[in-house]
């Protein structure tokens, strides 16, 4: 399943690694803003809904 990397093997699965936990913290980040966006949305809504 795996190639035979020979003596490259620790600096491909590093960067593999590197690449893989950088995605992951794009994506939760992108959540975690995207639900602090929509909060601020709807309390911008709701403001304008009173004064509107």
């Amino acid at each position: 399943m795996m190639p035979d990397l020979g003596k490259y093997a620790e600096t491909v699965l590093s960067a593999y690694a590197a690449s893989i936990v950088l995605l992951v913290a794009i994506v939760v980040l992108t959540l975690l803003r995207g639900r602090r966006v929509r909060a601020e949305m709807e309390r911008i809504e709701e403001k304008a809904g009173r004064d509107g």
